[in-house]
């Protein structure tokens, strides 16, 4: 359980495992559940293509007591990306903490800052973790230049 108080669903852990272990899944992308109460599966893709995986990042919304804003996100992407050199491919599962500077409400923003580390801890095999505020630092070559730094 987090600091806030939310629970981190089991879904969550044997998604992540399909992804780490069984390499059909893509990316797979959190949310709160409606209440808040719970960190829970929103989406799981076999889809290759960055820019669609960051569509949905980026136009994520959240409500709270009847209004709506930009909508905070929590995801995992397994990263495939080249060495420089000819050295070969790599794979890196990223963690990706989104929560837009822009149009968040303050309640779903707080509470995914103070869960984000639950669920990070449940999930064992993260390579890399990306924190994302504005949709510059979720572009595939931002991403990339961080995560490469290491060349594991």
């Amino acid at each position: 359980m987090s600091k806030s108080g939310v629970a981190v669903a089991p879904d969550c852990i044997t998604t992540f495992n399909d992804l780490k272990l069984g390499k059909s899944i893509k990316y797979i992308i959190y949310k709160l559940s409606d209440d808040y109460k719970e960190i829970v599966v929103e989406e799981t893709s076999t889809d290759p293509e960055w820019e669609n995986f960051r569509k949905k990042i980026v136009d994520a919304k959240s409500s709270y007591k009847g209004k709506v804003g930009a909508g905070p996100r929590y995801a995992v992407y397994d990263f495939q990306y080249e060495l420089e050199g000819g050295e070969g491919t790599r794979n890196k599962i990223v963690f990706i903490s989104w929560s837009p500077d822009e149009g968040t409400l303050v309640f779903p923003r707080m509470t995914y800052a103070s869960s984000k580390e639950a669920l990070k801890n449940s999930l064992n095999g993260i390579g890399a973790e990306v924190q994302a505020n504005n949709e510059d630092e979720i572009e595939y070559s931002t991403i990339l230049k961080d995560i490469s730094k290491g060349k594991r």
